[in-house]
């Protein structure tokens, strides 16, 4: 699946979107990821940090491969999923200051 000579020494130097999806050779769309790429990123740190806590004693190459698939399964999520839907971000989970949400109106008025 992987591209022998890659190394996850080169992995550690990548930073952008456009970088991990090319060291993995994952076809993707420029404007999608320029839309998406913090979402992106984040959801594919998420899924890193997974990887590592369960699978700690891989191999270098295994771990790649395993990264390779986090980063195709963050870059797909976007494709169905809106940032809003999948909370990523603090912003997104606390509700705003400066709104009555109208399921609150109805638990107060004892609906």
């Amino acid at each position: 699946m992987m591209v022998a000579e890659k190394t996850f020494t080169e992995f550690t130097k990548l930073t952008d979107a456009e970088d991990f999806l090319k060291f993995f050779n994952i076809d993707y769309d420029a404007t999608f990821v320029n839309v998406n790429r913090l979402h992106i990123l984040k959801q594919f740190s998420l899924l890193i940090q997974e990887v590592d806590k369960v699978f700690p004693d891989v191999s270098e190459t295994e771990k790649l491969e395993k990264y390779q698939l986090a980063l195709t399964e963050a870059y797909e999520l976007f494709k169905t999923s809106s940032p809003l839907e999948t909370k990523l971000f603090k912003v997104f989970q606390e509700p705003p200051k400066n709104i009555v949400l109208l399921d609150d109106l109805v638990k107060e008025a004892g609906v």
